[in-house]
């Protein structure tokens, strides 16, 4: 026993004798990306898949130690062509987590640094639209008339926007509200908001694949679950039935909103932070900062 307890503190030594700051830096990495997949796969279908695989090699195993031929035969031709196969039955998965990683902090710095007077106009108009589209919000829950409003974030919309109708206008309590009157075209599908406009109406959202979610959430629910699922994307939902109003988001719900609640709800979600972009870069800033001070002394 003696003999053993020294052989693995021997082998412990010498791991750590040849150990550098690179492995260590390598083994946070590898746990941060098994521990993202982890949590992405949680609570999806990618979690009964895995469950699967698992059986499946469990299986395979067991097949080897108690030389079941034709079976271990069947799983060997099986796992030659288990990369390809994990790659069409996850695709879904993958893609929402390729699409995650682009939405993140350092997906963020591939974004341009807009001029400040541009970044103004921008501010002006997102506001506008907030505006607009609280007060068209309070005024269909007293009229209880169904609304879905989607407003586009980082992740582009454009195969949703293909499947409506282009408006592109300036947005208005007025023009809202004629897109969603019951009798008009356009009413039944989605209004699609990019930079602070009404880009497109009548637009058709992916539906959710949650099945957990409650009966009582019609067709206009679940799409707005759907979008916020497949992107980033804000969606506001009155409900034809209740009144009530409701926003998404990465695939969850928030109801029972009111003209204020909602209204500072979008803007802490559509309006970032001042010193985000200024932020952004912060050795790049205080590089430009120090040469301006550097021309103004000469």
């Amino acid at each position: 026993m003696w003999e053993a307890i020294s052989s693995l503190y021997n082998s412990i030594v010498a791991v750590l004798m040849v150990f550098k700051a690179t492995d260590v830096l390598d083994i946070i990495i590898v746990a941060f990306i098994i521990y993202s997949l982890i949590k992405i796969m949680r609570e999806t279908r990618a979690e009964q898949l895995v469950k699967g695989i698992v059986i499946l090699l469990v299986a395979f195993a067991l097949s080897s130690i108690f030389n079941l031929k034709m079976l271990n035969s069947l799983f060997t031709s099986f796992f030659q062509f288990s990369v390809l196969a994990v790659l069409i039955v996850f695709q879904p998965e993958l893609r929402s987590a390729l699409e995650h990683i682009g939405r993140s902090k350092i997906g963020k710095y591939w974004n341009g640094i807009s001029p400040s007077n541009v970044e103004e106009g921008y501010l002006k108009q997102v506001r506008k639209c907030i505006n607009c589209v609280v007060e068209v919000a309070n005024d269909f829950q007293k009229s209880k008339t169904g609304a879905l409003i989607v407003f586009e974030r980082q992740t582009k919309l454009g195969e949703i926007i293909d499947t409506g109708t282009i408006i592109d206008a300036e947005p208005s309590v007025q023009m809202i509200g004629n897109i969603f009157f019951n009798k008009a075209p356009l009413h039944d599908g989605a209004m699609i908001v990019r930079d602070g406009k009404v880009h497109a109406a009548g637009c058709i959202l992916p539906l959710t694949k949650n099945n957990d979610i409650s009966a009582d959430l019609g067709t206009r629910h679940r799409a707005a679950l759907g979008i916020s699922e497949n992107s980033d994307a804000v969606v506001v939902v009155v409900s034809e039935e209740t009144g009530t109003i409701s926003v998404a988001k990465n695939g969850i719900f928030t109801r029972n909103y009111t003209r204020e609640t909602l209204s500072t709800a979008l803007e802490a979600e559509l309006i970032p932070a001042e010193t985000e972009k200024s932020d952004r870069i912060p050795i790049f800033n205080s590089i430009m900062k120090g040469r301006k001070n550097e021309r103004e002394k000469k």
